[in-house]
């Protein structure tokens, strides 16, 4: 290997440390340490981090690699496999939520500290809500399948090998989440981290097909359904809060 190539592949890893880090610091700033603050503030901070975020892969792959980069190859291999994944994710969700944690006592608190955050972020209406689910489960699910399937698993396998690849970019996925199930559950709590780990096999499911099909599309629409279902759970939970 000569020194160019050695070069490359030490700045190829440290960008991709970068992002694996970076949503987590991003998740802690606006949704942890700007708790405290009014909700504009709280939104301005969600909006000047994610915008960062979301912008380093394409500026790190056209202006440091210089690249040319393939986004979007909307084929339809993967696409049903995609849609039966977030189907039953999604049922596996509704089901036990209705008829195992709804009415723990554990759930109970963690559904009142779900509805001060939405209250807190100034969510508590009817049409905001909605509208916030729409854009996560349509837009950010998206964002999110080109920034950790696209970027960070495609930058590893191409570093390493499949399934280390598959591994790390799903602990990355996994750990931003753990600060919001934390916030919400308690960071030592088991559930928190039962779900956690439930967000980082999602994770290596959507590389596994992303890697299987050479597409975003079957992922993303995964994702899709996951979090709509997330956000359709969140609506019963904040019933109480939102005016119509």
């Amino acid at each position: 290997m000569d020194s160019e190539t050695q070069l490359n592949r030490r700045r190829d890893w440290s960008a991709v440390i970068f992002a694996l880090v970076l949503p987590t610091v991003v998740t802690l700033a606006y949704f942890v340490l700007a708790a405290k603050f009014p909700p504009a503030v709280q939104q301005a901070t969600y909006g000047v981090a994610k915008t960062f975020q979301f912008l380093f892969p394409i500026l790190f792959v056209v202006f440091v690699q210089r690249m040319r980069p393939q986004l979007w190859p909307w084929l339809t291999k993967g696409v049903l496999i995609g849609l039966l994944l977030g189907l039953a994710i999604g049922g596996l969700m509704l089901a036990l939520y209705h008829w195992g944690l709804k009415s723990t006592v554990f759930f109970v608190v963690a559904a009142g500290e779900m509805r001060a955050k939405i209250a807190g972020m100034d969510l508590g209406s009817t049409t905001t809500f909605i509208a916030v689910g729409v854009f996560y489960s349509l837009i950010h699910s998206l964002l999110e399948e080109y920034y950790w399937r696209w970027f960070v698993f495609g930058q590893l396998r191409e570093l390493t090998r499949l399934v280390p690849a598959m591994v790390i970019s799903s602990l990355g996925f996994m750990a931003h989440h753990v600060l919001v199930i934390g916030t919400y559950f308690g960071f030592f709590s088991p559930w928190t981290w039962l779900f956690s780990f439930c967000v980082a096999i999602g994770g290596g499911v959507w590389a596994w097909l992303y890697n299987r099909s050479g597409s975003l599309l079957g992922p993303w629409l995964s994702h899709l359904l996951v979090d709509a279902t997330i956000f359709l759970v969140g609506y019963e939970i904040a019933g109480p809060l939102l005016n119509k």
